[in-house]
């Protein structure tokens, strides 16, 4: 049963590097200042784009609804908040909180160019401990940020808190690869040539190493499925994408 399991064991890694938990957030944190504003080209050059399709996916999924107010969790650049307003006509409020400043400026900025003025908040914080209040929001999204998480287990804990009973939790997250040939030519890929990519575009291979390693020592499918179980998030369910690849997790706050 998971109640046996080791609560939060991803927080004293950081990739593969054995780390002290108090840390890690600190490591996170100066790896996407280190790539914020490189950050969308590289998910283009990654993914072939697919990321795109990905978070598209994942928005049809979150369906977002005029009047709801959303907690867009590790928002990053808004790609995923973005969506949603545009989803809604701009009748949705977005709170968009990410540990890294750097990255919500450039979402600020993308934000501006697009003409997204209003709906979105923009604040700094950790998915540990969000500045949002108890049974405040209809809908939490994380995407591609829960695995940078240092104690991913609080972080569910926060995401049931600041959702209303009936809410609902949604994450886009790398998963584990099913197909044996996929997985081989997924991992060469990630270890030989993510790094290479990340050196010559963004200046810094080591992050994209992490990044490569990060998706390795997340929890896989099943588990993470059981883990928002234990934290309250009922009904969990995955959708996997691209053969496993990526995933879309869901779960109720009821």
């Amino acid at each position: 049963m998971f109640r046996t399991m080791e609560r939060d064991p991803e927080s004293r890694v950081f990739g593969f590097r054995a780390v002290d938990p108090q840390e890690k957030t600190t490591l996170v944190r100066h790896v996407f200042d280190s790539v914020a504003s490189k950050y969308d080209l590289m998910n283009d050059l990654m993914s072939g784009g697919v990321h795109r399709l990905w978070k598209d996916a994942f928005v049809a999924e979150v369906d977002p609804r005029p009047g709801q107010t959303i907690a867009d969790v590790a928002g990053g650049t808004g790609d995923i908040a973005f969506r949603m307003i545009r989803r809604t006509g701009g009748g949705a409020r977005v709170h968009m909180v990410d540990l890294n400043e750097q990255m919500l400026r450039v979402g600020r900025d993308r934000a501006f160019d697009r003409g997204i003025l209003e709906g979105v908040d923009y604040t700094v914080g950790n998915a540990e401990d969000l500045p949002l209040a108890d049974r405040s929001v209809d809908l939490y999204t994380i995407a591609f940020g829960l695995r940078n998480v240092t104690r991913i287990d609080r972080a569910l804990a926060e995401a049931r808190r600041v959702l209303r009973p009936g809410g609902r939790f949604l994450c886009l997250e790398f998963g584990k690869v099913r197909l044996p040939a996929l997985k081989a030519a997924y991992d060469a890929y990630s270890f030989s040539v993510l790094p290479r990519l990340g050196a010559l575009v963004a200046r810094d291979a080591e992050s994209y190493r992490y990044l490569a390693e990060s998706i390795r020592t997340f929890p896989d499918q099943p588990t993470l499925a059981r883990r928002m179980e234990a934290a309250g998030l009922a009904r969990a369910r995955w959708i996997n994408l691209s053969g496993g690849i990526a995933a879309i997790h869901t779960g109720w706050r009821l």
